[in-house]
C-alpha cells in the first residue's frame, strides 16, 4: 500500500505539473506515455503465439501520428498536414507482405489497434488543452486537461470506497468480478461533486458543462476500465506491465482515459462555436 501511495504521488505530481506549465511540457510527457503505452500494448499481444504485431514501425508510426495531430492542434502546422497520417497507416499492409508471418491481417489489425487505442486518445486530449471560450484556439489552457484527470481519479476513488463499504451487486462479473453497481454509483456521485468544486476554480466551462463533462467521464471511463480488463482477461494476465510499482503498467493507469477522451472530445467539438 505504501509503495502504491508513493508511486501514485510522484506520478500525479509529474503529470499535473507538466500540464500546468504549458503546451510543450505537456507534449513531452504525452510523447513518453504514448511510446510506453504502444510498446506495452505490443508486448502484451506478443504473449499470444498467433499474433506478431509490427512493433517497431507501429511504435514509430504512433509517434508520427500523435505529433502530426498535436502540432496541428497547436496550429504550428496546417491542418492539411494531418493527411500524412493516411499513408502512414496503410504502409503496414505493404510491410506485412515482406514479413512472411502467419495471420497477416491479424498482425496488421493489432498493430493499428495500438495506435488507435493509445496515440489517438492522447492526441485528442492534447487538443482539448487548446479549448478556450467555447472554441478551439491556438492558446494552451491547462484547465480542461487537469479537470479531466481530477474527475477521472475522483470517479476511481469514489468507486473504490463505495464498492468496498457498500458493494453487493456485481456490475460486470464476467469481466471484472470485484466491480459493483454501488461502487459505480458512488464513483459517479463523487465525480459530480468534484465537477461542482472544479467549476468554482476553473472558468473554462460553465457549471452545467462541467457536470456533463463529469457524466461522460464517469460512464465511458468506467467502460474503458472494463475494456482493459477484458483485454487482460483474454490474455490471462493481471497487470499490463510493471512500470509503475503498485499500479501496474501504463495501460492499467490510463485505461479509463482511452475510452473517455474520444467522447469528451466529441462533446467539446459539438458545443464549440
Amino acid at each position: 500500500m505504501l509503495q502504491r501511495t508513493i508511486t501514485g504521488f510522484f506520478f500525479v505530481s509529474i503529470l499535473l505539473a507538466a500540464v500546468y506549465f504549458g503546451a510543450y511540457s505537456t507534449l513531452f510527457v504525452f510523447i513518453i506515455i504514448v511510446l510506453l503505452g504502444i510498446d506495452e500494448f505490443y508486448s502484451l499481444v506478443k504473449k499470444s503465439k498467433e499474433i506478431k504485431p509490427i512493433a517497431f514501425f507501429g511504435t514509430f508510426a504512433g509517434l508520427v501520428i500523435f505529433l502530426l495531430l498535436a502540432m496541428a492542434a497547436q496550429q504550428t502546422i496546417p491542418y492539411t498536414y494531418t493527411f500524412f497520417c493516411i499513408p502512414v497507416v496503410f504502409i503496414f499492409f505493404i510491410i506485412e507482405l515482406y514479413r512472411k508471418k502467419n495471420h497477416a491481417f491479424l498482425n496488421i489489425a493489432y498493430t493499428l489497434l495500438a495506435i488507435v487505442y493509445v496515440a489517438l486518445p492522447f492526441a485528442m486530449l492534447y487538443h482539448i488543452g487548446f479549448y478556450n471560450g467555447n472554441k478551439f484556439t491556438d492558446t494552451f489552457n491547462y484547465q480542461l486537461i487537469i479537470g479531466f484527470f481530477l474527475l477521472l481519479w475522483a470517479n476511481d476513488t469514489g468507486a473504490y470506497l463505495a464498492g468496498r463499504f457498500f458493494g453487493k451487486h456485481k456490475l460486470f462479473e464476467r469481466i471484472s468480478p470485484k466491480k459493483t453497481w454501488e461502487g459505480s454509483i458512488g464513483g459517479g456521485l463523487f465525480a459530480l461533486l468534484w465537477a461542482y468544486l472544479i467549476s468554482l476554480v476553473f472558468d473554462n466551462l460553465a457549471l452545467n458543462q462541467w457536470l456533463i463533462f463529469a457524466i461522460i467521464t464517469v460512464i465511458f471511463g468506467g467502460l474503458g476500465d472494463l475494456v482493459e480488463s477484458m483485454h487482460k482477461r483474454n490474455l490471462n494476465i493481471k497487470d499490463s506491465g510493471k512500470l509503475l510499482p503498485g499500479h501496474g503498467g501504463v495501460l492499467d493507469r490510463f485505461d479509463g482515459l482511452f475510452l473517455a477522451v474520444p467522447f469528451i472530445y466529441t462533446y467539446l467539438q459539438l458545443i464549440s462555436k
